[in-house]
């Protein structure tokens, strides 16, 4: 299934680790790198790396990490912390080029070998956060990452980079450039059938606004958003889970599909359904664990 929420968490307060557990948030991110302070980051691996190691109680949550942009030292000793304590993945900041990633895939690879790990299993979620990121999005079209499991971008950095002094325009909307990137993400995303991640909302106290960024998100066909503080995931839980109407309209694609094998195209309710219909359908249901139909 794919997570719907990713919460930030501090990597180096024991508290907020300990708390994170029962935020129901579907990840979450423990972080090494924003959150904590250059002289506490020794002390975030340490505890991360226990957190990772150690039994948790509560709602199941895939647990990832943020490690420090690959072109700082902090990266490499984040990665010697935490990557054999089985991570679900790694969350990683400010990627540039998509090619920044092949080292990192293989210093991956040769842990899970030593640590015996399946091949492949420690996943990758690279943050786009400059302009060179933006400029650079179809290069992942071209890189061999088979680790890729989605592909996030950051608001905060980006803008800060290209000094816009306000990220929204006066209805709400996201300046030019943003809104660009934003919609660089989803295409990188839909071309290579990974989950769209969109950016953080700063204002984690205006729950309402929050909704309405998640609204609109899930209906423009991000899969999740990440997350600043618990009280957001919640919202960002309903907003991006499919309503039962979206599920028992997607099952009942599938079940016209098998009622014709062999088709290409269905009527439903007075309406032609293709096999983009039917494909759409399917990961809709795949997405949340509900479909047990085979399509093509």
């Amino acid at each position: 299934m794919s997570p719907r929420s990713f919460l930030f968490v501090p990597g180096d307060s024991e508290r907020k680790l300990s708390k994170s557990v029962g935020s129901g948030a579907d990840a979450l991110i423990l972080d090494l790198e924003d959150a904590v302070a250059p002289d506490r980051k020794p002390a975030a691996r340490e505890l991360v790396n226990a957190f990772l190691r150690s039994p948790r109680s509560g709602a199941p949550a895939q647990h990832w990490v943020r490690i420090n942009a690959l072109s700082t030292a902090d990266s490499k000793l984040d990665l010697a912390a935490v990557a054999a304590a089985r991570p679900h993945g790694l969350v990683v900041p400010k990627i540039d080029h998509p090619a920044e990633l092949l080292e990192l895939s293989a210093e991956l690879a040769a842990i899970e070998a030593r640590e015996h790990i399946a091949p492949g299993a420690t996943r990758l979620i690279p943050l786009m956060e400059s302009p060179r990121a933006i400029l650079a999005a179809a290069e992942y079209l071209r890189t061999p990452l088979g680790r890729l499991s989605g592909i996030g971008w950051g608001a905060e950095d980006l803008g800060a980079a290209l000094g816009i002094r306000s990220a929204r325009e006066a209805g709400g909307a996201w300046r030019f450039a943003l809104s660009g990137a934003r919609a660089q993400c989803q295409l990188v995303a839909g071309a290579l059938e990974i989950d769209a991640i969109d950016t953080v909302t700063t204002d984690f106290r205006n729950l309402d606004a929050l909704r309405a960024e998640c609204v609109l998100s899930y209906e423009a066909g991000f899969r999740g958003k990440l997350a600043i503080h618990p009280d957001q995931v919640g919202v960002i839980n309903d907003a991006f889970q499919a309503s039962t109407a979206e599920l028992e309209h997607a099952r009942r694609v599938l079940a016209a599909f098998e009622a014709a094998p062999g088709s290409g195209a269905v009527s439903l309710d007075g309406t032609m359904l293709d096999i983009v219909h039917l494909r759409a359908a399917r990961r809709l249901l795949d997405r949340r664990g509900h479909s047990g139909v085979k399509t093509p």
